[in-house]
């Protein structure tokens, strides 16, 4: 038996502004992620990409169709869920472009601030960081500051804080648009190894055409519907 889907949206679509300045920038959105599967999403400047990633993180609403994550109903005709922040902290870890730390706090400390914020101590917290940090091969700058942090090993430390709370959904907007090839390969193999080892469903907007080839699959946006879905990625990299 196929496991269930970790994200589910059932005919979802979103618009924004009112009468003749309304947009519609998602309609008919229909599309699951597996545990353990990694999916690209791609599509040109306005197809839709980054608002179909913050429907999935619950940061904006949908006005139509079903959003399901880890099974649970989220959104059907409105929000089934009041604290949004905690589903958010419970279910879902966030990547981006830009690696985002506190510049005021090492790595450690970026890592255990996420962790302390779900109400584990800190001293256990800084403990649970450093194994992380470990484990995705950038303990040995636990005390640096992200100042002092190269490209790729700053994007590991918000990888790994993303990944403190073990969440079952990981979302990823240009993870690795800043970094070279070689950089970029890395931190795309952390997430895949990561969606394999804890199960996760691993949504990623890129259009970083050096990584196509990582994914799963491959979901092309194009003026708020998906053009193709499915296709292998290696397919997708001469369209």
């Amino acid at each position: 038996m196929m496991p269930a889907p970790l994200v589910e949206l059932i005919g979802i679509a979103k618009g924004f502004g009112q009468g003749e300045a309304r947009v519609q920038a998602l309609e008919g959105i229909t599309l699951s992620v597996a545990p353990g599967e990694v999916v690209g999403l791609r599509g040109p400047s306005g197809s839709g990409k980054s608002t179909l990633l913050n429907l999935v993180a619950c940061i904006l609403e949908p006005d139509a169709g079903v959003l399901r994550l880890a099974g649970e109903t989220v959104w059907e005709g409105g929000w089934r869920r009041r604290d949004l922040r905690a589903l958010r902290r419970e279910k879902i870890g966030f990547i981006f472009q830009f690696h985002n730390l506190l510049p005021f706090l090492d790595a450690t400390d970026n890592v255990a601030l996420a962790l302390t914020l779900a109400g584990i101590e800190l001293p256990e917290a800084r403990r649970q960081a450093r194994a992380l940090l470990d484990h995705l091969q950038v303990g040995k700058r636990a005390t640096a500051m992200p100042a002092k942090l190269s490209g790729g090993e700053a994007q590991r430390v918000a990888i790994a804080r993303a990944l403190a709370n073990q969440p079952r959904i990981i979302l990823a907007d240009e993870p690795t648009a800043a970094l070279d090839s070689e950089r970029a390969g890395v931190v795309m193999d952390l997430l895949r190894q990561v969606a394999r080892e804890q199960s996760a469903a691993v949504l990623v907007v890129t259009h970083d055409d050096k990584i196509f080839a990582r994914f799963d699959r491959m979901v092309s946006l194009r003026d708020g519907r998906i053009e193709a879905a499915g296709l292998p990625a290696a397919a997708l990299t001469a369209v």
